[in-house]
């Protein structure tokens, strides 16, 4: 059995060009040293395709089969990009381009246009719905926020597949879209929304490409002069790329063939967004002397996991399913996934939080655990559940690392001991970089012992953590770094966004967990309805759903529980059922709940006891209007969010003052002491004992015990007992 080596953030640059091909699988070699005409690389999940991408790039550099500055690769996210580049700088293959589309796309075309237009470049609008919800009332249609998110991203399908908004119509009959409103109004908004941006001159993201094709299929001297420059091209995810990319890379391209392209048509799952495996299918047909290597050795995840996905895509039909590949897994054998049934949404969310505390207490890094769901309005429970279980985690597309305050002003702390550290007593103390470094963040209040809980300064720990984590990788790797070097480093990382591991559990939709991986995998909610979701109708949707269950599922390396709840509230009838992908992948029984909160199989012990105890809760219901309540921010306040509010808000007020107050006393964000939606359901309802206020969504009676005295006072007019009440 053939594994791929572990390798450090900071491995050694390779002394030489076949060194460069160390550690290589026969298949990935086969990848790295495939130099000449058409590639196409047909790469399965966790087989190591970015690291045979990255190795056949720096294998042509340190050959001089390419030069550096002539190689152009492009990929779908900053994320993937920014990973790219700093691979490549440790292969030694520095200067190499690595951008996503429209990254390399704005760059010419910032470039160009004052040649091929005259003047500069029209401004980009980065963010289309203020402008869209503007068409839409310029035609008399109004669009709430989830409507006007529907309306943008139609416009973004048609203008990646080339549909003006005259052929907007009959394209969506054509292609069995599901739209999410009436494609005559639809085309109506697209129409006025294109007017807007002319007559404020200004441009969006996928005009970005559409102005860099019409310049390079008008003007041939500007399209030789970018021929001139990239002379062999690398598509990653190729399986994503849409009418509009793919006429891109031909223009790029022109009449040679030095493209080496990656995909894996079992994972495409963004057709919403115009992505198309077509072009990756049809490779072979466009150009019939290419070399195909498959990748089929799955290095990320056990057998037991492996075997799982197998089986999920061998129900596959279409001509994706025709080409899938068989994973086999190169990791010791696992546990078996888990398969769970649970009553009600909030049970389930609940029952994942207890899992993953669990997993934390034997030893699984919060940062090494992922709970994945279909739709992003499903994590509020999550969030929740975690919050209550005194979990810390990190919502998918939150702010950069680079980003927050105590890496920047880490970052100007180390650029100031690089520079004028000689004086400082602490760092001639310290003999190699990673001691000086943990000295200047013990000099902003940092220690090597984490803070007790969760909360902000569990935040900021974790964040100086990784960076004095990064420094003792970095000192590992090159010995002789000098601090200046690692802050040299620092910036490299932050101009590409490649950020050190933080820790925290991940909330993420499946669409945004791709390309990523985890120890330990959570894949909830899965029902008709919602995987499959309830708009997939067709033949072809219905597979891209069971694509999409099946990245989720790849995204584990160790540890997969799949779970699904019977009921969205508590008490409600259980008319749900599991999801059909699910129909013949089980090898036992689905565990109840209620029955197997213990990790390791045991009977639960008092936690199952108390809930088995408690019995069905009965629904929420609106306590204005009476309707039942599934929005969980509806159920915390116990009311629709349109029927009227009667909250108290000088309570409300005091409410958050103290809870200001008592999130500073505890280190911890304001949230995990209450969050917004409960205060303002405490301000509304003004609970006068005990049993009021433990009824409250939110509450419980764990916070009870902790905030409910001073909670009581204040709605009783009076001052928490603690004294951190405002006034």
């Amino acid at each position: 059995m053939t594994s791929a080596p572990h390798t450090s953030s900071f491995p050694r640059v390779p002394e030489s060009a076949d060194d460069v091909l160390a550690g290589l699988d026969p298949e990935q070699r086969a990848v790295a040293t495939a130099l000449h005409g058409p590639v196409c690389v047909l790469a399965g999940a966790g087989t190591g395709k970015t690291r045979a991408l990255t190795h056949r790039i720096a294998y042509g550099v340190r050959t001089n089969r390419f030069q550096p500055t002539s190689v152009l690769a492009v990929t779908f996210t900053n994320r993937a990009a920014g990973e790219m580049r700093g691979r490549l700088r440790q292969l030694g293959a520095g200067g190499v381009q690595a951008r996503t589309f429209h990254s390399a796309a704005l760059r010419q075309l910032q470039y160009f246009w004052p040649k091929a237009v005259g003047g500069t470049l029209p401004r980009l609008v980065e963010r289309k719905a203020q402008l869209v919800a503007e068409a839409g009332a310029a035609c008399g249609i109004r669009l709430d926020r989830n409507q006007l998110r529907d309306a943008t991203g139609e416009i973004e399908w048609a203008k990646v597949t080339q549909t003006v908004p005259g052929d907007y119509v009959e394209s969506i009959a054509k292609s069995q879209r599901h739209a999410p409103r009436d494609p005559a109004e639809l085309a109506q908004v697209y129409a006025r929304y294109e007017q807007l941006k002319r007559d404020r001159g200004v441009i969006d993201f996928e005009d970005v490409l559409l102005l860099t094709i019409g310049i390079l299929q008008d003007r041939r001297d500007i399209a030789d002069h970018v021929r001139a420059q990239y002379q062999h091209f690398v598509v990653d995810e190729y399986q994503d790329v849409s009418p509009l990319q793919q006429r891109l890379l031909e223009l790029w391209l022109g009449d040679r063939d030095s493209l080496c392209v990656v995909g894996d048509a079992s994972q495409t799952i963004y057709s919403f967004t115009g992505a198309t495996p077509e072009h990756l299918l049809n490779f072979r047909l466009r150009h019939p002397g290419a070399t195909v290597v498959k990748l089929v050795r799955d290095y990320r995840s056990t057998p037991q996991i492996v075997h799982l996905a197998n089986g999920l895509l061998s129900q596959a039909r279409g001509r994706a399913a025709d080409h899938r590949l068989e994973l086999v897994s190169q990791r010791d054998t696992g546990p078996e996934p888990q398969h769970i049934e649970y009553g009600d949404e909030p049970s389930e969310a609940e029952g994942t939080a207890r899992r993953i505390r669990e997993l934390i207490a034997a030893g699984v890094p919060a940062g090494e655990i992922a709970v994945l769901f279909r739709t992003n309005g499903q994590s509020g429970l999550y969030e929740q559940a975690l919050t209550d279980a005194g979990v810390p985690y990190q919502l998918r597309g939150a702010e950069r690392f680079f980003e927050r305050r105590e890496v920047r002003e880490a970052k100007s702390a180390l650029r100031g001991a690089a520079r004028f550290g000689g004086n400082d007593a602490a760092l001639d103390l310290a003999d190699d970089l990673s001691s000086q470094v943990r000295a200047v963040l013990s000099a902003s209040g940092w220690s090597a012992r984490p803070p007790a809980g969760s909360g902000a300064s569990r935040d900021r720990w974790e964040s100086l953590a990784a960076l004095a984590q990064l420094a003792e990788d970095f000192g590992a790797a090159r010995p002789e770094a000098s601090l200046t070097d690692f802050v040299a480093e620092l910036d490299e990382r932050a101009a590409s966004q490649h950020a050190p591991t933080v820790q925290g559990v991940t909330l993420a939709s499946l669409h945004a967990a791709k390309g990523l991986e985890w120890d330990a995998v959570f894949l909830a909610g899965l029902t008709e309805g919602m995987l499959p979701i309830a708009y997939a109708r067709t033949d072809e949707q219905l597979e891209e759903e069971r694509r999409l269950l099946y990245v989720g599922i790849t995204r584990a390396r160790f540890r997969l529980t799949l779970s699904w709840a019977l009921s969205r509230t508590p008490g409600g009838r259980a008319h749900r059922v599991p999801s059909r992908f699910l129909k013949d992948l089980r090898g036992a029984p689905a565990t109840r709940g209620a029955s197997a909160l213990s990790l390791a199989g045991g009977s639960g012990g008092s936690s199952a006891t108390a809930a088995l105890r408690r019995g069905p809760r009965k629904p929420i219901r609106c306590r204005s209007c009476g309707r039942s309540l599934t929005d969980a921010g509806e159920m915390k306040l116990m009311r629709c969010e349109g029927c009227p509010s009667d909250m108290d808000e000088g309570v409300y007020e005091r409410l958050h003052s103290w809870r200001a107050a008592e999130a500073e006393r505890l280190g911890q964000p304001s949230y995990c002491v209450f969050t917004d939606k409960t205060l303002m359901a405490i301000a509304e309802l003004l609970p006068e004992d005990e049993p009021e206020l433990i009824r409250i969504a939110g509450v419980g009676m764990r916070k009870f015990r902790r905030y409910g005295t001073d909670v009581l006072a204040i709605c009783a007019g009076q001052e928490g007992v603690s004294g951190a009440v405002g006034s």
